[in-house]
């Protein structure tokens, strides 16, 4: 349920004052607790908030702006025709557990994603591989069935990390990469360690240990910011108080911008969400300032298809779903649906539940009543994504410019639509920037005027620091907190 709280001078007075953080220690607040921190056999984005590029690593990686970034890889070439990509990998790197990383573990970790038994949750990101050959140990080429000029972004992913087959068995629970960090300790509940890595090749992290901590109540969040308890939240749950945070000079508050989608995805599998009516009568029913405004506080940008505003690419489509609920009254009338109530499925981010509160309320002024069930996170993952067992659901998808999972015919959006496939199957294939331009906006209109699902906002970045802590990362082009160059200033 959603819940309004005020903090009180009294409440504060309370709070204790931050004692002073050791300079080579920091405590991340999160929401959720990731279900695993193997990246590579789960969907959940809390694992690469963890993960990504603080224990495992890629052949490439998405900088702090988005610009894909050298990572195990120094440097690539590809073939004129756009088929063959040539790494050559760094010397000197080992796993945390002392192993040699070389060619054979990138042949072994790109191999197993996209192998037909794989449960990479991006395995569509290497169905173009042809073959994955260990030239020497120094040395990988890739071969593609089709030209991809998209493909370093593809590795970039933290779905694409790299893993030495003897601890694959143990990543979920304990994980070994090439990190700057190593896998420390994991509190079930509670929080999870991290200690550097006095054997990574590259430069060595400022930090000696960063513990991430859960905390997934808004109230508790402000709490911990206000005591010490954390350093920093770089995803904050309870923007209601980022004015009041801002306002003290022991913290400073980073507002940058995220891959996040946030939308009530629709299962087209379950009448009548099957009509394209019914879907844009709901999409009409939805006053998405209120929603920002409500839920989010004024933090969130509006959009009208499934791609981040950021983007030179995107498109504004948002009049094409534009709040009238009159005409969602119409449609629903037109498509002979009477007295419609759907399941509305809520995991516990605060977007989700404050948010489903007030779309459920917006839905019955059109005469759709929803049933809104409060999950877990783990639960959500089982029941919705993998289950497809649901009506409705809100959500933010934090992939880099994923339109491509509206082609996936077993998604759990349960969407199939002929026309896209063959602008993406394009977008995969072309390597004129020009050409993917346009085709990616082709793309945005299809999935818009077919109301795939109702589009609500671009989830902002709302973070909180202590203000003497430097590196953190603006904005989010994946889901990920890279603490390779954070660190505490005097």
């Amino acid at each position: 349920m959603f819940h309004r709280w005020t903090i009180t001078a009294s409440v504060l007075a309370l709070l204790a004052t931050p004692a002073l953080a050791a300079q080579d220690t920091i405590t991340l607040g999160m929401v959720l607790e990731p279900p695993s921190l193997d990246p590579t056999g789960n969907a959940a984005a809390a694992i690469d908030e963890i993960v990504y590029s603080n224990i495992f690593e890629g052949l490439t990686k998405f900088g702090p702006d988005g610009e894909i970034l050298p990572a195990l890889a120094e440097s690539w070439d590809v073939a004129e025709d756009g088929k063959t990509y040539t790494f050559h990998l760094h010397d000197g790197v080992t796993f945390h557990d002392g192993a040699e990383f070389n060619a054979d573990d990138v042949v072994f970790s790109l191999d197993r994603a996209r192998a037909a038994d794989s449960t990479n949750a991006q395995k569509a990101l290497f169905e173009n591989i042809a073959s994955v050959e260990a030239v020497d140990p120094s040395t990988v080429k890739i071969a593609l069935n089709d030209p991809d000029g998209m493909f370093p972004f593809k590795l970039a992913w933290g779905d694409a990390v790299m893993l030495d087959e003897a601890s694959v068995a143990d990543e979920a629970t304990h994980p070994v990469g090439t990190g700057p960090f190593m896998f420390g300790e994991w509190k079930q509940g509670d929080s999870i360690r991290l200690d550097a890595f006095d054997g990574y090749w590259g430069d060595k992290p400022a930090l000696r240990t960063a513990t991430f901590r859960f905390i997934g109540d808004p109230t508790a969040a402000f709490a911990a910011m206000m005591a010490g308890d954390v350093d920093a939240f770089p995803i904050y749950p309870s923007p209601e108080t980022l004015a009041q945070l801002e306002a003290d000079p022991r913290f400073k508050v980073i507002v940058g911008t995220t891959e996040g989608e946030t939308i009530l995805t629709m299962n087209k599998a379950v009448p009548p969400l099957d009509n394209v009516k019914v879907r844009e009568a709901i999409a009409h029913a939805i006053n998405r300032q209120e929603l920002i405004d409500g839920a989010m506080f004024g933090y969130g940008t509006p959009i009208g298809t499934h791609f981040a505003p950021h983007h030179p690419d995107y498109v504004d489509l948002t009049e094409k779903s534009n709040y009238d609920p009159e005409k969602a009254k119409a449609l629903l009338a037109e498509a002979g649906v009477e007295n419609l109530k759907l399941r509305l499925a809520l995991p516990p981010t605060p977007y989700a539940r404050r948010g489903g509160e007030l779309l459920a309320a917006q839905l019955r002024a059109v005469g759709i009543e929803t049933e809104a069930t409060n999950m877990e996170w783990a639960q959500w993952l089982e029941t919705v994504y993998k289950g497809k067992d649901y009506d409705l659901t809100i959500i933010s998808h934090v992939e880099p410019m994923d339109i491509g999972i509206y082609t996936r015919d077993d998604y759990y959006f349960n969407y199939n639509n002929e026309d896209l496939k063959q602008v993406m199957a394009e977008v995969n294939t072309t390597t004129d920037d020009s050409r993917r331009s346009e085709l990616l906006k082709q793309a945005q209109t299809i999935i818009a005027d077919d109301f795939a699902n109702a589009y609500l906002f671009q989830l902002a970045k709302t973070g909180v620091a202590n203000a003497k802590i430097e590196g953190l990362w603006e904005n989010a082009p994946t889901p990920a907190n890279d603490l390779s160059k954070v660190h505490w200033t005097e």
